[in-house]
């Protein structure tokens, strides 16, 4: 049987248990959200002992060297003795600057961070509240704004998104982890097409690439696709046209499954997006939200001719049980 010591007590696990599953269940509160080894919320700091190489994967080299491993992926061998600390000091205080409802669905808030938060648009963070709850959202602001915005997807009986809409007010403080992931806009090859898809919250990180792109003086098309079930699901229409006025090169294009309209096209969003862009080979794309969307348009895309390194995709994963019923971002 494997042992992790945390906070100068040692927890007994079972076979095959991870580190984050045996200390939830004596009692101890780790941060974490998607279980599954994405979000990073579960992030801890080995102090001695040996950690599994698969609770390190896909961790920057900075936070292995420093000895940092993913919770819910590290399975000590048995007989093991490992000791552990929490990632506090990966976590930057933040505040409450707004509370801002985008549309019947959608929350957005905004963040101001004690110290800079070193990240690129399209990103994601986790936030993490006091009493130790966390999720992970995607940024949809550019560093430059001095703010964290992040798109809230109101979750019927959400721990973290209920608390935010209901509870949470201007000037209350959290924590911000991060920030991760690959889905960013990178300089060079300024004429290339660019592609951005997405359905719901998935719309945040596409928003802040698409600016990001814009504002590096990327000449190319670039083409954002926002879908959602019914109009109501859609939000920052408004921004998105403006932003399209004021930059030819910009295509915005909402769609949803019912209730279409004269700006906003009915059907399924594969087939607006190939109907708008029939041949994506020589793309660059991205693709943010619901897990079969982006799986399923990411092989579409792939087959069409999209190279793969080309082809940047963050799926949108649900909470963990016991926590969020449906998306974490």
């Amino acid at each position: 049987m494997a042992r992790v010591r945390h906070e100068s007590r040692w927890y007994p696990l079972e076979p095959e248990e991870s580190v984050l599953d045996g200390l939830l269940r004596q009692g101890v509160v780790v941060p974490h959200a998607c279980r599954a080894g994405a979000c990073q919320s579960c992030l801890m700091r080995a102090v001695s002992g040996d950690v599994p190489e698969a609770a390190r994967a896909g961790l920057k080299d900075t936070l292995r060297a420093q000895g940092y491993f993913l919770a819910c992926a590290c399975r000590p061998a048995p007989g093991s003795e490992l000791e552990v600390a929490g990632a506090e000091g990966l976590r930057l205080r933040a505040r409450v600057v707004s509370l801002e409802p985008l549309s019947p669905s959608v929350l957005c808030v905004r963040l101001a961070t004690d110290t800079p938060l070193d990240y690129r648009a399209g990103q994601y963070v986790s936030l993490v509240r006091g009493d130790g709850l966390a999720r992970s959202y995607s940024l949809a602001s550019l560093p430059r704004e001095g703010v964290l915005e992040l798109h809230v997807r109101l979750v019927p009986g959400g721990v973290m998104s209920g608390w935010l809409s209901r509870e949470a007010r201007v000037g209350d403080v959290l924590h911000v982890q991060g920030p991760a992931g690959n889905c960013f806009y990178v300089t060079g090859r300024p004429e290339q097409p660019l592609l951005l898809a997405g359905t719901g919250t998935g719309l945040a990180p596409l928003y802040g690439i698409a600016r990001d792109a814009l504002e590096a003086g990327h000449t190319g098309p670039v083409w954002l696709f926002h879908g959602a079930r019914t109009p109501e699901g859609l939000y920052l229409g408004d921004a998105l046209r403006a932003l399209a006025g004021r930059h030819p090169a910009f295509h915005y294009r909402p769609c949803v499954l019912t209730g279409g309209s004269r700006d906003v096209a009915e059907g399924a969003l594969a087939v607006l997006l190939r109907a708008e862009c029939p041949r994506v080979a020589g793309y660059r794309a991205w693709l943010c939200g619901d897990s079969g969307l982006v799986l399923s348009l990411r092989k579409k895309l792939f087959l069409a001719g999209l190279s793969l390194k080309d082809l940047h995709a963050d799926v949108f994963l649900p909470s963990a049980p016991r926590a969020e019923a449906a998306g974490a971002r």
